[in-house]
């Protein structure tokens, strides 16, 4: 479905229901296509959602994230 940036603006209650049964819509302005409305998705977890992840996921030294974190503010309180 297409709607354009006014539509957006005038009707977001109905555009928003439209994309929680499952339909995209693209958002236009000035005829040219600048956004896209789809159904948000729960990040899926880890498995056992403790795992570090970005620069730290390859680090050999932190294997529990929890205990690592503990460490951590040790000296802090």
């Amino acid at each position: 479905m297409k709607a354009t940036a006014k539509d957006l603006r005038f009707y977001s209650k109905e555009l928003l229901e439209t994309v929680k049964r499952g339909e995209e819509i693209t958002i236009t302005y000035r005829g040219k296509p600048c956004a896209k409305l789809v159904k948000f998705e729960k990040p899926k977890q880890t498995k056992n959602g403790n795992e570090l992840f970005g620069i730290w996921k390859d680090n050999d030294k932190v294997k529990n994230v929890e205990n690592y974190v503990r460490n951590l503010r040790k000296g802090r309180f």
